[in-house]
């Protein structure tokens, strides 16, 4: 069995790195905040005293982390992964960050006979907790081989999307939807309460139309409409990732004006305090620009 190491144990990375030893997969661990680490020491993971030297240690390391500027620090730096990592190893990286970074990563990779896949995660933290992530994989066939146990192992579907770099790719164009509609839902359910439309009767009539979509069907109704926005997908988290599709955008010569309108609509959030919760409060943050109370569910509304 491979021996595993995990960078990154974030919101994401902490339990997609549990469900790993779980699975009874051999892991050791490393975060810069040390206390990460000490839930997956319970599950009998090994704590890394470096980065340096969980790559000497490990056939395979995944990466979790923040953007770009971090995979690029932890992977490529002067003392990063790939310094360290014996031919043969294989990265994989679950990070959202921007086509050339994946691009970076994979040449550099092959320049060190170590295999690479950027393999992103779809789905909710919520999801990870489960098992139940989406993976969307860039990487040749045999290092996809070798990388979907492990993959399995965290989540309940896994997309070979093409070579590496398009599993990258494949999630900017998932979040430019995604992210978007919760800023669409946001508007459309405050001019609602503005209407003074009962709420439990407006997404009776939208999920029974084609306007109703997975933000509003399955994630708000157990998130901000039930009143809970702690981060699951943080909007600063969101914005970054509305940063990276406009400029991959820009970057092939695809405009993409509302991904930039919607970018903006982010920004106006965090000015005012909203970016560390979820991305469902999103509806807080327009009914707090429009002075209205934030809707909400009735106790024991079903979901959906």
């Amino acid at each position: 069995m491979e021996r595993v190491g995990f960078v990154g144990l974030g919101r994401m990375g902490r339990p997609m790195a549990a469900n790993l030893r779980r699975k009874q997969f051999a892991l050791s661990v490393f975060d810069t905040v040390p206390s990460a680490t000490e839930a997956l020491e319970e599950l009998g993971a090994s704590r890394a005293r470096s980065r340096a030297d969980l790559a000497r240690t490990s056939s395979v390391v995944l990466t979790m982390l923040p953007g770009p500027r971090e995979v690029r620090e932890v992977v490529l730096g002067p003392d990063g992964l790939l310094t360290h990592l014996h031919p043969g190893s294989l990265v994989i990286d679950s990070s959202t960050v921007d086509p050339a970074t994946s691009d970076a990563l994979a040449s550099a990779c092959a320049e060190r006979g170590v295999g690479f896949v950027d393999a992103p995660v779809g789905r909710l933290a919520s999801h990870a907790e489960r098992g139940e992530s989406l993976f969307m994989v860039g990487a040749s066939d045999a290092d996809f081989a070798r990388a979907h146990p492990l993959l399995a192992a965290m989540g309940s579907t896994i997309h070979h999307c093409g070579p590496p770099g398009s599993g990258t790719r494949m999630k900017l164009v998932n979040n430019h939807l995604a992210v978007l509609l919760c800023t669409i839902n946001a508007e459309a359910l405050a001019l609602s309460t503005r209407f003074g439309l009962d709420l439990e009767r407006t997404l009776e009539v939208l999920h029974g139309t084609t306007a109703t979509n997975g933000q509003l069907k399955v994630n708000w109704p157990q998130k901000v409409l039930a009143g809970d926005t702690s981060r699951g997908f943080a909007i600063d988290l969101a914005h970054k990732d509305l940063t990276l599709i406009v400029d991959a955008g820009n970057a092939e010569r695809v405009p993409l004006p509302m991904a930039a309108a919607g970018r903006e609509t982010l920004s106006s959030a965090r000015a005012r305090g909203f970016g560390g919760k979820d991305f469902s409060a999103l509806l807080d943050a327009q009914c707090d620009l429009s002075a209205l109370p934030p809707p909400r569910l009735k106790a024991g509304t079903p979901p959906g």
